[in-house]
């Protein structure tokens, strides 16, 4: 049956006449006339009789008109509970960024989000390769490399420059570096370019403050071993600020001298943009960045 023609049957049941379902078809009286007709051929019976003050429902009619109304009440049902879906945040996310600021940062900050939204469920991807999101390997990606892609969304960018610690025991051992000259002298960890990384290219330790650019004391390309290396106590390293928190043995050395800024970029499928779950992370994750001094 064709719901276009059960959806005027529908009208002119609840009506009682032609003339008026016109007022809640906005179509005209013989259109309307027309297609009850092609319907009725359709079912071969009558679904209405005509009376002197409109029209009454044959029991054919009746016994659609109570299937129809059963169905039509389902419908609204359904498109109210897809519009619950629309407005409230609910479903799952799957999350992907790089190996340190997924555990370092975005992990424990993850309980307030799943506090305010319970019927959001996450999946966070930890990897140091860029996001294929054209592929669907997430939903959501927090990159440091901006995405070309038209039919990815790239929020403006949070910008924060890499800081140089060294802990409490290092220092005390070797000493505290005071110009960019003196890490000459020192044990530095850096990711090197020779190992594969998003960030192999910010080796700027080894060449700030000299011509002859310094060899390393250790190489890794992982952002959480270079923290925990220098936490050690095993040399300097340029650290993000979210990495090191409060923690009381690491000291920031050399404050004052020209450090990269480099760029957090928080990416998604342009297909998902309407999805009230994708929206509010976003919203949350640009606030908490925004938030602290990166």
């Amino acid at each position: 049956m064709d719901w276009d023609k059960l959806r005027v049957f529908h009208a002119v049941a609840l009506a009682g006449s032609f003339t008026k379902a016109t007022e809640t078809l906005n179509i005209s009286q013989s259109a309307i006339s027309r297609q009850v007709s092609i319907l009725e051929e359709s079912l071969g019976t009558p679904l209405f009789k005509r009376v002197a003050r409109g029209l009454i429902l044959t029991d054919a009619g009746q016994a659609l008109s109570e299937t129809v109304l059963n169905v039509f009440a389902k419908l609204s049902m359904v498109e109210g509970a897809i519009a619950e879906l629309k407005d409230y945040p609910r479903g799952h996310l799957r999350v992907a960024t790089s190996l340190a600021f997924g555990s370092m940062w975005l992990a424990p900050r993850i309980q307030a989000f799943l506090d305010e939204y319970p019927d959001i469920t996450l999946t966070l991807l930890f990897k140091d390769e860029e996001i294929d999101l054209n592929m669907r390997e997430a939903d959501i990606g927090i990159t440091a490399v901006p995405m070309e892609s038209p039919d990815v969304i790239q929020n403006d960018p949070v910008s924060y420059r890499f800081r140089i610690y060294a802990s409490r025991s290092y220092l005390k051992e070797y000493g505290t570096p005071q110009k960019p000259e003196d890490l000459s002298q020192h044990r530095l960890i850096v990711f090197g370019k020779e190992m594969p990384h998003l960030y192999s290219n910010l080796d700027w330790l080894l060449t700030i403050g000299t011509q002859k650019p310094r060899i390393p004391y250790l190489v890794t390309n992982n952002g959480q071993a270079i923290y925990e290396a220098t936490r050690s106590g095993i040399g300097i390293s340029a650290l993000h600020k979210y990495m090191v928190g409060n923690d009381p043995e690491m000291v920031e050395i050399l404050p004052d001298i020209p450090r990269p800024t480099v760029y957090r970029y928080i990416v998604y499928p342009k297909q998902l943009v309407n999805l009230k779950r994708v929206q509010v992370f976003v919203h949350y994750l640009l606030k908490k960045m925004l938030e602290e001094e990166f």
